[in-house]
């Protein structure tokens, strides 16, 4: 399986790396972003892309893949609609509508949010634009689209927050965070349970394209197949 990955520097996306070089039928993972993700693995080719609109001049390393997990995104804190709609709409359609047109054959995993707003009319700023997002992948000739809804996310295997107040959320609720996982499994999910959940969609589909924090969580352990070895050799 040949997988695209774009904002592999944020946390979602460092936990969904992760995961993806660990998976024995990965064979290639490209990431796409503005800067380098600091990992080293020879399955990994990285394309570093100053313009997240205009893909024309990398089209041709758009090619050829099976699967893309969209993590990149941005909070809607002390954003206008029209700011927050260009960096998550905009930001995500140039993408998608690139990739439908190279990669119809591709299975496209985007990372949402819980209680985004379908009906793109609610009172929530963030959750219309979130819907809207949503609808219009939906739209597109891919194999396949699903849209992950996660709720809190607890991040592990260094996965790390580039947003200052989320870093110190999760600083402030570490010492209890696994816990409330263990108790709340269906509320709380890890930027592995993410990760493996993304392959799981990405090798057998799943029964229905959105899909909430209890969702991943079951899809998470179907794709929880036997990992690389790290440390052979």
């Amino acid at each position: 399986m040949k997988v695209l990955i774009f904002g592999a520097t944020g946390m979602v996306g460092q936990g969904v790396l992760r995961e993806c070089l660990r998976a024995r039928d990965v064979e290639v993972v490209q990431t796409v972003g503005r800067t380098r993700c600091g990992q080293v693995d020879p399955r990994l080719v990285e394309v570093i892309q100053p313009d997240m609109m205009d893909y024309r001049a990398v089209e041709a390393s758009l090619e050829g893949f099976d699967a893309c997990f969209f993590c990149l995104g941005v909070s809607s804190a002390g954003m206008r609609e029209a700011e927050y709609t260009r960096l998550t709409y905009d930001l995500t359609m140039a993408a998608a509508q690139t990739l439908a047109r190279l990669n119809p054959q591709m299975t496209f995993v985007y990372v949402s949010g819980a209680n985004t707003d379908s009906t793109e009319r609610g009172r929530s700023m963030w959750a219309r634009v979130k819907g809207r997002t949503e609808n219009a992948l939906q739209r597109l000739p891919f194999k396949a689209v699903y849209l992950f809804r996660p709720g809190v996310i607890q991040p592990l295997n260094g996965a790390r927050s580039k947003t200052r107040s989320y870093r110190l959320f999760y600083a402030l609720t570490k010492p209890f965070l696994s816990t409330l996982r263990a108790l709340l499994p269906n509320q709380i999910l890890s930027t592995e349970d993410i990760g493996l959940a993304m392959l799981a969609v990405a090798r057998d589909g799943a029964p229905k394209a959105v899909l909430e924090t209890a969702d991943i969580r079951a899809l998470s352990r179907a794709g929880s197949t036997p990992a690389l070895d790290l440390h052979a050799g």
